[in-house]
Order: structure tokens, then C-alpha cells, then sequence
């Protein structure tokens, strides 16, 4: 599977190609740390050879991501339908990867892993917070706990909040500074 990502771009013949793979939790396994419990992606690989060091890349991710709830820790499944394109320059001696959507690799390289680009681009399928979408979807006995350590407010923090101009008084004093 990851190797069907790896590019033989020095041999690669001028025009398209189109790689297909599927890739599942293990892809995900002993890179870095994911939240992903399983993967069901289906990944299309298109890459097009321009010039003999100019190439175009178009990553196309479809299917499903498990991870956990931020709410309950049980499984939500997400839907994962992702594009990435970007071109790739083969020149000079050093690896580039700062501008957006260009990638710049050393003119000596024989081959392009694009496993890495394919793992940002399921991961970056996720949202920042995920949460079943309804919360009667969520592990019942998880929410009971969580009501249990609810805390409504905190003691002493009344002491800094005045009801009168709703803010904080040590704010109003330090703005008192700034404007001095």
C-alpha cells in the first residue's frame, strides 16, 4: 500500500498517471500521534509529468475516519472527501516545503514518497473539535459522569467580577495604565 505512494519520478514517463491505493489505520500507525482508531480511505493519486523537473501532484481522499468524541471518548466516525493539489519542482540541492502548494525537491532524488502529503490530507479532514453531531448519540453513562464533576461556579471568583459594568476591575485598571 505505502509503496504504490512512492513516486519513481526521475523514470516517470511525460504526461498523466494515476495511482489508486486504499489505506486504513495501520497507514496512520508509527508516524506520528493521531487520533485515528481506523481509516476506511479510498486515496487516488494523480501526478503529471510537465517537464523533466516540473510535475503536478492532485491528492483525492474518500471515505471514513474513526476517532474519538471530544464529548464521550466513544467512536465517531467521519466522512472524509478531500482534495490537495499542489506542484512540484525537482531542482537545485535542497528540500522546500514552505511555499503553499509548491514543493521543491532536490534535483538528485529518484523517487517521491507521497505517503506524508496523503496523511496530511486525511488528517487535516478533521475538524479541530468533533462531537457526535446530536448528544443523544453520546455513551450515556460518559455524560452522567461529566455532570457529576460539573462545576457551576468557581469559589473567590466572584471577588474580581462587578456586576455593575460587567468586566473584570484589574482590567479597567491596566487600561487606566495604557492610556497614561
Amino acid at each position: 500500500m505505502v509503496d504504490a505512494l512512492k513516486l519513481k519520478i526521475k523514470t516517470l514517463a511525460f504526461g498523466t498517471h494515476c495511482v489508486e491505493c486504499h489505506v486504513d489505520e495501520s497507514f496512520f500507525d508509527g508516524q506520528e500521534q493521531t487520533e485515528v482508531r481506523s481509516a476506511d480511505v479510498d486515496v487516488t493519486l494523480q501526478v503529471t509529468r510537465k517537464s523533466e523537473e516540473a510535475y503536478r501532484l492532485e491528492i483525492s481522499c474518500r471515505g471514513t475516519v474513526t476517532i474519538p468524541c471530544d464529548r464521550c471518548l466513544d467512536d465517531l466516525d467521519l466522512p472524509v472527501e478531500e482534495d490537495y493539489r499542489l506542484n512540484v519542482e525537482q531542482t537545485g540541492t535542497e528540500f522546500d516545503d514552505s511555499n503553499d502548494g509548491l514543493l521543491i525537491v532536490p534535483s538528485d532524488w529518484r523517487e517521491l514518497d507521497t505517503a506524508p502529503l496523503v496523511r496530511d490530507t486525511v488528517l487535516l479532514a478533521i475538524p479541530m473539535t468533533h462531537c457526535h453531531e446530536n448528544e443523544d448519540d453520546c455513551n450515556p453513562d460518559m455524560l452522567d459522569m461529566l455532570d457529576s464533576h460539573r462545576v457551576e461556579a468557581v469559589p473567590g471568583d466572584d471577588d474580581h467580577w462587578s456586576e455593575t459594568t460587567g468586566t473584570d476591575p484589574r482590567w479597567e485598571a491596566l487600561k487606566k495604565l495604557k492610556e497614561q
